[in-house]
């Protein structure tokens, strides 16, 4: 399985990041398929750069974004944020309440 993730670049407390292919099994800073952008959050405002045609290639052959991934991807228009899926319609009944006891 492949994910797009970040691996983390630069100094103790100055964290860059670069936007990467790489297989599931590997670890955080470890090998990578392809390096598709980078991210510094340090700017103001957050720089992100990304390949948009190969980030949706990966995307397209079924790689898997983590979940900081998805936010820049969802950041830099690649990718569009999904809604949460709609509650069903209640058929117009109140809904249970506790019943008073009895005598």
């Amino acid at each position: 399985m492949v994910k797009i993730r970040l691996m983390r670049m630069g100094m103790k407390g100055a964290p860059s990041y670069r936007v990467v292919v790489a297989d599931a099994r590997s670890p955080r800073d470890g090998r990578i398929i392809e390096n598709i952008g980078w991210y510094n959050p340090l700017t103001e405002p957050s720089t992100i750069n990304i390949n948009a045609e190969r980030a949706k290639h990966w995307l397209g052959v079924g790689a898997q974004p983590s979940d900081s991934a998805r936010s820049l991807l969802i950041r830099a228009g690649i990718i569009e944020r999904h809604k949460a899926p709609a509650q069903p319609a209640t058929s117009g009944k109140a809904p249970k309440a506790a019943k008073s006891a009895k005598k």
